[in-house]
């Protein structure tokens, strides 16, 4: 969702199955006796976010129009359990998935969609759909691990996977209910707090809570959109909240939500630990949100106060949050190398595979290598924030990593 310069990294909840991959990455570096694999974006301990962080790069380099090194596609292919899941990252992938492999919706969601993307790879997506859809709640959606209560974050990645390999989320049942079926029982409705958003989860009074990363997602999710979302026209697209009937008017309560939180300082708030500090990941899936919906106007002006001020964020959180700014800066036909004066794409690339240098692709599709990519050393879709797992922040539509922030 790069959104992660090394993205999101959610300690613990895997195993409670309630969080989310987050946008930035603060997870520590890997030990000298643990190399990283050459392919992969980021030098961050991947543990947490390894999947995630990659897929998201493949997604925003495909994006901007760089075929992404072929070492870096196979070692995201090389992930993939024998069911068809992903874990965040198996440093040996000679010894098969078991009960203890912590394989997760978040992971393989972004995985499909960044495959499915690139193309060519049918049989692994397939794969991973197939279990996606073997995890789903009776509820129609999903949580982080397979069996955790649903969330919007996790649902809305699976919906764009969905989305992406050619299904229709709406027709993917489970005790009748469809994924969108589940993400309305998260919208909150128009009275009160948070009118229009969505919850995370309900918390543990049953009661739903705004949040703005959740939000997020859930705008793209009930719009059946993954972490990458075309330009859109010039619009507004702002209404007032009605009773959300469908995932369409959800969508647009969502939307309107985010456009009302963004209007004061063009930015989300971060809810961790009390921290009134600036959420840039959170609002880079805000800009993507906003310009799903149709909702150009309010988006630009967050991307461009992204512009002015995520630079320090995106360089320290590494390869997802550069991914993060480069979708956001792609939804609103914002050029993400010329972004705040800064080239997005060539800090990207550089956080990727030395040996394997990126081709940008030219109009008639053909692949010239793109001789500074690698000169340069890099200096980290979406969204979630889970439940219970406060560790890295910056995201997600992700995407993404990310421990569970709120917007009041």
């Amino acid at each position: 969702m790069n959104v992660r310069r090394s993205a999101a990294v959610l300690a613990a909840v895997a195993v409670i199955g309630a969080a989310t991959p987050a946008a930035a990455d603060s997870s520590p570096s890997p030990e000298p006796s643990k190399a990283l694999p050459s392919a992969l974006y980021g030098d961050s301990d991947p543990q947490y976010d390894g999947v995630w962080r990659q897929s998201l790069a493949l997604l925003a380099q495909d994006t901007a129009g760089v075929e992404p090194p072929k070492a870096a596609v196979d070692w995201l292919v090389g992930q993939q359990c024998a069911d068809g899941s992903f874990a965040p990252y198996r440093a040996d992938t000679a010894k098969a998935c078991d009960a203890k492999t912590m394989v997760d919706t978040n992971q393989t969601g972004a995985a499909v969609q960044a495959l499915a993307a690139l193309g060519g790879h049918d049989a692994v997506t397939d794969k991973a759909v197939d279990w996606l859809k073997s995890v789903q709640n009776k509820d129609g959606g999903w949580g982080y691990a397979a069996g955790g209560a649903s969330d919007t974050n996790s649902t809305s990645v699976v919906i764009g996977a969905l989305a992406a390999a050619g299904e229709q989320p709406a027709e993917v049942r489970k005790n009748g209910k469809s994924p969108y079926d589940a993400l309305l029982k998260l919208a909150l409705p128009c009275e009160g707090d948070g009118a229009g958003a969505f919850a995370f989860q309900p918390d543990k009074k049953g009661k739903l809570v705004a949040n703005g990363d959740a939000t997020a997602a859930g705008v793209l999710g009930s719009l059946g959109k993954g972490l990458v979302v075309e330009p859109g026209t010039s619009g507004t697209a702002k209404a007032s909240c009605k009773k959300a009937d469908s995932p369409e008017q959800a969508a647009a309560n969502g939307a309107a939500h985010l456009t009302d939180a963004l209007a004061k300082d063009g930015h989300l708030v971060s809810a961790l630990g009390g921290s009134e500090q600036p959420d840039y990941g959170n609002t880079a899936d805000a800009v993507v949100a906003l310009a799903a919906q149709g909702a150009v106007e309010p988006a630009k002006k967050s991307l461009a106060w992204l512009e002015k001020n995520s630079g320090d964020w995106a360089a320290q959180s590494g390869p997802a949050a550069f991914s993060q700014l480069i979708l956001a800066a792609h939804a609103t036909g914002a050029d993400p190398r010329d972004f705040g004066g800064a080239d997005l794409v060539k800090q990207l690339t550089a956080t990727g595979p030395s040996g394997d240098s990126a081709q940008t692709k030219d109009k008639a599709g053909d692949s010239a290598s793109e001789s500074d990519s690698d000169s340069d050393s890099g200096f980290g879709v979406w969204w979630y924030v889970g439940v219970c797992l406060i560790a890295g922040i910056g995201i997600g539509f992700l995407i993404s990593g990310r421990g569970k922030r709120q917007q009041p």
